[in-house]
């Protein structure tokens, strides 16, 4: 479904993709993990329009939308959310939802209709009058994943959607996740709550200094040397190793 085929992007004189690749099939949940500050959201920046690359192409469907701006590509059916949530202030929950409908849908009523639709199947058909403003953390990143269920996509990039929240949130978010997959939406998720990782993603990428250092299931990846490295610091990696031989 999208193809990623060597991205290069600088600022100034940081690359912060150097010739990033990956493949994510349809019907799918992966996602991309990596240390702060790693190239994460740059990349899904650079797949979804926002960003343009300096080398390299994105393919979506078959189509090259190397780019495109993001409105454009959001009209083939791949859409993002974003790691700082911020609704339309003054409006209801079921307006702020409606405004990912219009991309498609040109009647206000029919907008509002499948608003009220979307929000159910995300756990805020409650609260579909209430000014978004003055909804939870949680409430936000649920109000965030409607909006983009909403332009009804065929593929959606979370970014950090469970960040900020606790874990029994995080519990409740989880099974939200899954239900956008069943509905037949393809999934590239960026996360740090390893928790969701391990039980959501079925493939996963790691990234760091802008690099593609592994990828494979989320319990491969995690206990691969240069990913240990790239969390925890080239010292405390060489630590876990001595004291991991000493054992065995």
């Amino acid at each position: 479904m999208l193809e990623v085929r060597g991205l290069v992007k600088s600022f100034g004189g940081v690359k912060a993709s150097n010739n990033v690749s990956l493949s994510v099939p349809e019907g799918r949940i992966t996602s991309l993990i990596g240390p702060n500050g790693a190239g994460k959201t740059t990349l899904f920046a650079l797949i979804t329009g926002f960003h343009k690359p300096d080398a390299g192409s994105v393919h979506f469907l078959g189509e090259d939308i190397t780019g495109l701006p993001p409105e454009k590509i959001a009209q083939r059916g791949m859409v993002r959310t974003f790691q700082i949530v911020q609704p339309f202030a003054g409006q209801t929950v079921r307006e702020n939802i409606a405004v990912g409908a219009h991309l498609h849908v040109q009647s206000r009523a029919d907008a509002l209709e499948k608003a009220e639709d979307v929000a159910g199947k995300v756990g805020l058909g409650d609260r579909l009058d209430m000014d978004a403003a003055s909804l939870t953390v949680a409430g936000r990143k649920r109000l965030e994943v409607a909006r983009a269920l909403a332009t009804d996509p065929k593929l959606i990039l979370f970014d950090e959607v469970l960040a900020g929240l606790n874990p029994s949130e995080i519990r409740d978010v989880i099974p939200v996740i899954r239900a956008v997959r069943e509905e037949g939406v393809t999934i590239l998720l960026i996360e740090h709550v390893m928790q969701a990782v391990m039980s959501l993603s079925e493939h996963t990428w790691v990234l760091n200094q802008g690099a593609l250092i592994a990828e494979g299931t989320p319990a491969d990846v995690v206990g691969h040397p240069l990913v240990v490295e790239a969390y925890l610091g080239k010292g405390m990696a060489e630590r876990i190793a001595k004291r991991e031989a000493h054992h065995a």
